[in-house]
């Protein structure tokens, strides 16, 4: 939420307070209720009825369980994973949700890219096959917007982004709009199961810092878990995740199909 969105909040908070005489109760996040889904007897048969590291371990187990493409092939991957249900030539874009043509993917300004929701910089992985094209948390994203998410954390907070109404950022963090937060937070935490550091890769883990430059960590937690509960799964992350499972790394994001997960295991 952004500074001016806070100001502004607690002075109608207040004044709404003063004049019914009553205490504002603490805003929290209801804990994401549990789900059931089709995979619950197959595919994740060794994690249902787990928590806490025995649920991140069972997990981590199942989905690590992929295949890997190269980054180029990515390009095409992102022009189906993540095409507008409104406009087939198109692709959504995170952080904005503007909608455009799946031919202008490229580096220049008015083009999209392939944007690493978990920033390749925490954890060094760079663009190789692996963490740095996992299409779990590779989206279609803005040039500039991306240039200016660069390889921040994310938290609450900040100015306005040029070109993405309603995402903010400051120095060392970026708020995504509200209809990509929960994507954002699932995308996160995806990573941080899947990558646990046995197999060459780094060991990716949630933190509550906003300072983690070139470490393998992201934050922040606490936000990233209120977004998650905040922001529940959409039918294009479902779409979406049931895509990479048949047709791309046949993997899923435990997150997206059961999102109470996270809190069980943070």
């Amino acid at each position: 939420m952004s500074v001016a969105r806070i100001r502004s909040w607690k002075v109608w908070a207040a004044l709404s307070a003063a004049l019914v005489g009553l205490t504002l109760p603490a805003v929290t996040a209801t804990p994401a209720a549990a789900t059931t889904t089709a995979y619950d007897t197959t595919y994740y048969k060794n994690a249902v009825g787990k928590t806490g590291t025995s649920l991140k371990s069972a997990l981590h187990t199942i989905i690590s369980d992929q295949d890997t493409i190269s980054y180029d092939a990515v390009w095409n991957a992102l022009k189906t994973l993540d095409q507008d249900p409104n406009n087939t030539a198109n692709v959504v874009l995170l952080y904005s949700g503007v909608s455009r043509g799946k031919n202008l993917n490229g580096g220049s300004v008015g083009n999209w890219n392939r944007e690493h929701t978990w920033a390749q910089s925490h954890g060094s992985f760079g663009t190789s096959a692996g963490p740095g094209t996992d299409l779990h948390h590779l989206r279609a994203c803005d040039v500039q917007v991306n240039s200016t998410r660069g390889n921040k954390d994310f938290d609450n907070g900040g100015s306005a982004v040029s070109g993405a109404p309603g995402s903010y950022t400051d120095s060392n963090s970026f708020e995504p709009r509200d209809a990509d937060k929960g994507d954002v937070a699932r995308m996160i935490l995806y990573m941080a199961v899947r990558y646990e550091g046995g197999d060459g890769w780094p060991n990716l883990e949630p933190n509550d810092s906003t300072t983690n430059g070139s470490v393998p960590y992201h934050g922040r937690l606490s936000v990233l878990k209120q977004w998650n509960e905040q922001d529940p799964p959409s039918a294009f992350e479902e779409r979406r995740n049931d895509l990479v499972y048949s047709t791309y790394q046949h993997n899923r994001n435990p997150f997206i199909d059961h999102p109470e997960w996270i809190e069980a295991i943070w």
